[in-house]
């Protein structure tokens, strides 16, 4: 019912897709009624590596809960009565350029298919949901954007391809059918996600502490790094605020520094 309903009201349901399938298996086979707060709690705790984690899958189990009340399927929603973890974004964990050549090379060698996602993933800082659902007419190579018409915060935008992201797009157009209607990076199936050749990879090169969502991170740094406004950043990244963007100031030093010598009266 809630992937129903994200199918319906949401730009994005890759997600909802992902952890329904998920907890099939825990809490499929339950009636909806007898899981408590308590079931919920525990098995968030096993099965999420963060904070945020835990967070995502209380929120699409409250909802499901909530959808069901208003449909007269259950009295009840305990996902409501599970606290929420404290989140802590004070570290925004990023590929450095060596982490990410040798993360790069293990996927080449170990799963090629999938080289070209990741290497797009980190060039152009889209979110997952917006990368896994692109399909080959929103892909202008002409203009060299991708327009994205399903986002996290509801609002079209064009994201710019780099010479990396297009090279890259241009190789995977090689690979797969490329009609107007199918999707540049096809799945196994349509709950599949990264984490049975990603999650290999990481562990190989030793990269601790990372997730597919932190190539979003890693496009960002690297735009701080290299000296790009705040400004831009969020425009690039379809960061609905600034406050979102300026999380990854402190990654410009020169910036910062060039700023405050305006202070300085000639």
């Amino acid at each position: 019912m809630a992937v129903e309903h994200a199918e319906t009201h949401l730009k994005s349901i890759a997600h909802y897709k992902t952890k329904d399938s998920i907890l099939q298996e825990p809490f499929g086979e339950r009636a909806a009624s007898s899981i408590t707060p308590q079931e919920i709690n525990e098995w968030l705790s096993r099965h999420c590596k963060t904070p945020a984690t835990a967070n995502r899958y209380r929120a699409f189990m409250s909802l499901a809960y909530r959808l069901g009340m208003e449909n007269g399927k259950v009295e009840s929603n305990p996902a409501r009565l599970v606290r929420l973890r404290t989140e802590n974004n004070a570290r925004l964990r990023f590929l450095s350029r060596d982490e990410y050549g040798k993360l790069l090379g293990i996927i080449q060698r170990d799963n090629p298919a999938q080289a070209l996602a990741f290497m797009v993933s980190v060039y152009t800082g889209m979110r997952w949901g917006e990368q896994f659902s692109l399909e080959w007419g929103q892909v202008d190579f002409k203009r060299k954007i991708i327009r994205l018409t399903q986002t996290k915060n509801g609002s079209a935008r064009n994201v710019p391809l780099n010479a990396v992201a297009l090279a890259a797009l241009q190789q995977q157009r090689e690979a797969v059918s490329h009609e107007a209607g199918e999707p540049v990076f096809p799945r196994p199936g349509p709950q599949s996600d990264c984490r049975w050749w990603f999650g290999p990879a990481l562990r190989e090169a030793k990269i601790t502490d990372y997730t597919w969502h932190n190539n979003r991170h890693t496009f960002c740094s690297w735009l701080a790094i290299a000296g790009v406004s705040t400004k831009e950043i969020q425009v690039l990244a379809g960061h609905k605020t600034i406050t979102m963007a300026a999380r990854y100031a402190h990654l410009s030093p020169e910036a910062t520094a060039s700023a405050s010598e305006r202070l300085v009266i000639s």
